[in-house]
């Protein structure tokens, strides 16, 4: 059985990293080719038409890439466990796309601090990530997939091309806007890039330490069932105390911070991909609650750290009553 493991993490470990090479060879490719496409000279073709359109070339890749390759893989192994993992890493590949493509005008070390947060970001997203799946590679997919599978049934299988993939794009493409943003405009820093950063910073501090807060949590909980004794119901320490969801919370800062750069650049219409994710994560922190509710080990106490903590920002206890529960 353990061989039979092994061996399953192992090809999805292959899988994982050959699946991104045909957009890094396009890519590749187009950097290589561009120059004598767009000569004057020259009659429209493919390399020219990447060269205008970065932003659809972007979109282009994502569609054929990731909605269909990976859809396609997902079903040959009844699986979507794929797009949770490309999460942390779709974002670096980004920001290297667009500072990469011939167009690109930005400043020096705007552009850095932004690649360097991205690479904080992915790493750590990427490591709570094989933490929590105990460092393997396609063990299971997101339970609200498996959830959505029961119940479309039969028609799963071409539902989730646009449930898991088209959505995904709508999420990953909005949210990269600032990258584009910065690297097609070349303007001094200013104050509001700092300010931009310290939201950055704080917000990936912020999840990381809720999140290894909830790893402890559930860990802790893990042993108490393998020793038959009775667990915990509901995490409410550290950050936990202040914020029913503050990985969320952190989540969010993140990409509001990401927005901030671009409109420190003018364009504040780059927000639109924080707003979308918050839309999304107010849905998941439904789905979230709802889920805790119905586990009947865990229903009353929820129920009481619903009343007593702050949703997403951190935040005191709303009644001293809470407290004495707490303590009795």
């Amino acid at each position: 059985m353990a061989g039979k493991v092994g061996h399953s993490n192992l090809k999805n470990a292959i899988i994982a990293f050959l699946v991104p090479l045909p957009s890094i060879l396009f890519h590749l490719s187009f950097l290589k080719n561009y120059e004598s496409a767009i000569r004057i000279d020259s009659s429209p073709n493919l390399w020219a038409w990447c060269y205008h359109h970065p932003l659809l070339l972007a979109n282009v890749l994502f569609f054929f890439n990731v909605n269909v390759l990976f859809w396609i893989i997902g079903v040959l192994q009844s699986s979507h466990w794929m797009i949770d993992p490309y999460w942390t890493v779709i974002p670096v590949m980004f920001v290297h796309f667009f500072a990469t493509h011939p167009l690109a005008e930005y400043n020096w070390w705007r552009s850095r601090i932004v690649i360097l947060l991205t690479w904080i970001w992915s790493l750590r997203l990427s490591h709570n990530y094989f933490r929590r799946e105990k460092w393997e590679w396609g063990a299971r997919e997101d339970w609200r997939f498996t959830d959505m599978s029961h119940q479309y049934g039969k028609h799963w299988w071409w539902a989730s091309f646009f449930a898991v993939y088209v959505s995904q794009q709508v999420f990953l493409i909005a949210l990269s806007l600032p990258f584009y943003v910065v690297h097609t405009m070349n303007q001094p820093l200013s104050i509001w890039d700092l300010v931009a950063m310290v939201v950055c910073v704080c917000g990936i501090v912020i999840a990381y330490f809720a999140d290894t807060q909830l790893y402890g949590f559930v860990s802790r909980n893990d042993k108490l069932k393998e020793l038959g004794k009775p667990v915990v119901p509901v995490l409410d320490s550290g950050l936990w105390y202040y914020s029913r969801h503050p990985n969320y919370f952190g989540e969010q800062l993140w990409w509001w911070g990401l927005g901030l750069f671009a409109w420190n650049l003018g364009q504040g219409w780059a927000f639109a991909g924080a707003l979308v994710n918050t839309m999304c994560l107010a849905y998941v922190t439904t789905l979230v609650e709802d889920r805790m509710v119905k586990q009947a080990n865990r229903a009353e106490a929820f129920r009481l750290y619903q009343k007593r903590t702050s949703v997403w920002v951190p935040w005191f206890k709303s009644s001293a009553l809470g407290e004495k529960n707490k303590d009795s």
